[in-house]
């Protein structure tokens, strides 16, 4: 069984834009969700977090350029990137989990994870 199934990944010049999908089976949309981000020597980061009260939270690297969203009438988590930079590059992947949040830093606990897309940014 497919728990996250994603699309949306290409090759862009940087500024471009691109729109990540990821189909939820339906026990997980009410699930804290987001996308990581991981680049060659590097731990795989979230970019972009929706609890499922709603709050959401982006890296600082990212913020005002990426727009994450969900959609819960087709079951489907999405991530918009605007004003693509090279150092965007990379595999996106959604995630599904539980969020805590500490002294207003969130925690994710990643449970099930989507097979990734790859985002490529030239110049």
């Amino acid at each position: 069984q497919v728990h996250l199934q994603e699309s949306g990944g290409g090759s862009v010049q940087a500024g471009g834009s691109l729109r990540l999908s990821c189909v939820v089976s339906k026990d997980l949309m009410s699930a804290c969700m987001g996308y990581f981000r991981q680049t060659p020597g590097k731990e795989r980061e979230a970019v972009a977090v929706i609890d499922n009260d709603g709050s959401i939270s982006y890296v600082d690297s990212v913020k005002d350029r990426f727009l994450i969203s969900k959609d819960n009438a087709v079951n489907t988590l999405y991530l918009q990137l605007n004003s693509l930079k090279l150092e965007d590059s990379g595999m996106y992947y959604c995630a599904a989990g539980a969020c805590t949040v500490a002294d207003g830093q969130r925690s994710f606990a990643v449970q099930k994870w989507g097979q990734g897309t790859l985002v490529s940014v030239s110049s």
